[in-house]
């Protein structure tokens, strides 16, 4: 993750990242998980989607799912 994070805060594209090194679903759309609400990611997820301003990249997110980063890509 520590690899796949540095490359992406150096301007590397985040979707063909997610799709080569991701092991969620959404890797096939690049990582997008669309929008979704207060509640519907585990707490760490969304404690720190709430931090993040828009096109910014997260630090390595540890939950128990594994590992995660993030881009977010837009709010409403």
């Amino acid at each position: 993750a520590e690899v796949v994070l540095k490359k992406a805060k150096r301007g590397a594209n985040f979707a063909a990242l997610a799709r080569e090194y991701s092991t969620c679903p959404s890797k096939s759309k690049g990582g997008d998980l669309g929008w979704f609400g207060a509640g519907q990611m585990v707490k760490p997820f969304e404690e720190a989607v709430k931090r993040m301003g828009q096109g910014r990249i997260s630090n390595i997110i540890r939950t128990r799912f594994g590992f995660h980063i993030i881009k977010k890509t837009g709010q409403r």
